[in-house]
């Protein structure tokens, strides 16, 4: 980490150096120095594009960043990276692309404290990525992007006057990229904040009901977490949620949803972890008389992965299956809301696998907080049918359908679930809209072109 010092030096070489102590790669950086690089640059914004194969820089200071980036494993080919400081708060502001052939990119906006340049960067490549392939796997014409907004230190996230003004920040910045990324909502933004982005853009999702929105998406992606469990069920032999024992980390708006879900489906016991004192309360009260159980956690608390269950549904932040949780775990299945549930893909699946424990990835299952609000510029319907047909059992791409296609292959070809639900994802995002294949790219060219982050851009 930087030390005080560090704090806005120059690139060098791809380093940046203390000249008390140490020299630092790019993506080590904090967030704070970051922004200092580019004030002193005389610059806002900056991006990394695809071009030529390679990702190109804004600024040429900027290259060993873009080289960093390219190195790093969740790097895939993403088409652009951009980021502003935003006018108002001088908040640090992201938006990333993965692959628009299918649509232009959508997925939400995540608010969230990241102690280095790395770790910001890193969710917005893997976030984009995942969105990308939930669009796909959902029947929606979009592509993958995700917004990523760092939590400043202290207090000061929670004052609503600044809340909105940092929104509305991120709503003229989404407006600048004219389309390319739309937004919506994600861990740490509020229907309010989503609103406040409504203020200064028409590039969002999400929004309130009050002015022509979904509203709260929860119960929907509750419902289709459910279904996944459902599928997976029936995959391993054994039956439906009736009588099942269910384990869940994290019980927020989604995971409340998911224990009222499951105890209409008649499950014997639901036991879950929550880390707010007040949601506790809130939940014991509603489920009062039914099996439930709430316990209250400390941040970091992972004892719930060791309680005996049939699933296990992981609904907090990501990276709970990992080499020190996984080998704890006693359930046959794993399916749950939180997204990048697995620390590491290319490792944790296998592990999972080795233990007979049934896995079904995120993006398969949590689908429908983008599918509820993705396509609200066609309006709104009550029971609408194109949402509805996400949790029945004949459309193609329903979520119990899928679920179970993505389970069938990987038996079959003896390959992880989430090497079967990547492979399936990928060459769905690589079909083409129907009527704006790669617009989204197109977008992001013209940004270029223009010059979109220098002060002067046309484009603001």
């Amino acid at each position: 980490m930087p030390c005080g010092q560090c704090e806005g030096l120059p690139l060098i070489r791809g380093l940046i150096y203390c000249s008390r102590v140490h020299p630092l790669a790019p993506l080590d950086l904090s967030p704070s120095a970051f922004k200092v690089l580019l004030l002193q640059a005389g610059q806002r914004r900056a991006y990394f594009v695809a071009s030529g194969g390679a990702l190109m820089a804004s600024h040429p200071s900027l290259e060993p960043i873009a080289q960093a980036i390219e190195a790093e494993a969740d790097f895939d080919a993403h088409e652009a990276l951009f980021f502003e400081i935003g006018r108002e708060t001088q908040t640090l502001l992201s938006a990333v692309l993965h692959r628009t052939m299918r649509g232009q990119g959508a997925g939400g906006v995540r608010h969230w404290p990241y102690a280095t340049l790395g770790d910001f960067v890193r969710d917005g490549l893997r976030l984009s990525r995942g969105m990308g392939r939930k669009n796909a796997l959902s029947g929606l014409y979009w592509g993958g992007g995700k917004g990523v907004i760092v939590r400043e230190p202290g207090d000061r996230y929670k004052d609503p006057s600044y809340r909105r003004s940092l929104y509305e920040d991120y709503g003229r910045f989404i407006t600048s990229l004219r389309g390319c990324y739309v937004t919506a909502e994600d861990v740490g933004t509020t229907p309010p904040d989503m609103a406040a982005v409504f203020h200064t853009t028409r590039f969002v999702t999400c929004i309130p009901s009050e002015v022509g929105g979904s509203g709260n998406p929860s119960p929907a992606t509750a419902k289709g977490v459910v279904c996944a469990m459902e599928a997976a069920l029936d995959h391993v032999g054994l039956g439906t949620l009736t009588g099942k024992r269910i384990a869940m980390q994290g019980t927020g708006n989604v995971g409340a949803a998911m224990i009222a879900e499951l105890l209409e489906r008649g499950v014997e016991s639901v036991v879950a972890t929550e880390v707010s004192a007040d949601q506790c309360r809130v939940l014991q009260a509603r489920f009062a008389g039914a099996e439930v159980a709430i316990r209250l956690v400390s941040p970091g608390d992972s004892s719930i992965v060791a309680e005996p269950c049939d699933v296990f549904a992981p609904n907090a932040l990501g990276a709970i299956l990992n080499p020190e949780t996984i080998p704890r775990l006693s359930c046959r299945i794993v399916c749950g809301a939180a997204n990048n549930q697995l620390a590491d893909e290319r490792r944790d699946d296998r592990a999972l696998a080795a233990r007979g424990i049934v896995y079904v990835p995120d993006f398969v299952a949590n689908r429908m907080g983008i599918v509820s609000c993705a396509n609200e510029q066609y309006g709104t319907l009550p029971d609408d049918p194109s949402i509805l047909r996400h949790f029945g059992r004949d459309w193609d791409n329903a979520v119990y359908v899928i679920t179970r296609e993505i389970l069938r292959r990987a038996a079959a070809q003896g390959i992880t679930t989430t090497q079967a639900a990547n492979a399936m994802a990928d060459a769905l995002s690589l079909e083409p809209h129907p009527v704006f294949p790669h617009r989204g790219l197109e977008i992001v060219r013209a940004l270029v072109r223009e010059r979109w982050h220098e002060p002067h851009a046309a484009v603001q």
